[in-house]
């Protein structure tokens, strides 16, 4: 009696083919690229919407710290009104060519004029938080202030076409 091993019947497969085999993972679904690109162009077409929504002002599409009547009043009231804020990015520009010219007194000039614009500022947004936590203790009473005139200020000085989300209310409107 003899006893023949007779093997598996099948080739050992070589050991990449078989980590592959168990790497399958359950997460990643086998797709083909026409559903990778399908998937891609779908989420491309969400973020655009989502952003849309976001810079018309609707109150799901917004951060945490965007949401709410309160901040939603705040940011009418500071775009219904000009600040000084707004214009600090430009003057900054001049205010660096003006320093580029050769001359000490133009360059001066151009130094106290950034740090006057910027002293304006900082007082208009000290008035601008107060005004804002009186009109929300008549508008809004018992709801919390805290934030809203640093929220108000930081809008303030912001570039009004650059303001996310977009103004909703034109300079000189009467926010209620």
């Amino acid at each position: 009696m003899t006893t023949e091993s007779t093997g598996k019947g099948r080739p050992t497969p070589k050991r990449k083919d078989a980590q592959a085999k168990v790497k399958v993972s359950s997460l990643a679904p086998v797709v083909t690229k026409e559903q990778k690109r399908a998937a891609k162009l779908a989420s491309r077409q969400d973020r655009v919407a989502s952003r849309a929504a976001y810079l018309r002002g609707d109150d799901n599409a917004l951060p945490a710290r965007d949401r709410g009547p309160e901040r939603r009043f705040v940011r009418n009231y500071v775009d219904a009104r000009r600040s000084i804020g707004e214009y600090f990015l430009p003057i900054i520009f001049v205010v660096l060519v003006l320093t580029l010219i050769q001359i000490p007194a133009i360059q001066f000039g151009a130094i106290a004029l950034m740090y006057a614009v910027l002293l304006i500022a900082v007082v208009d947004g000290v008035f601008l938080g107060r005004k804002i936590k009186r009109l929300m203790g008549q508008k809004f009473p018992g709801s919390e202030t805290k934030g809203l005139a640093m929220y108000a200020w930081l809008r303030s000085t912001q570039m009004r076409r650059l303001r996310a989300p977009h103004p909703q209310t034109k300079v000189g409107d009467v926010v209620n």
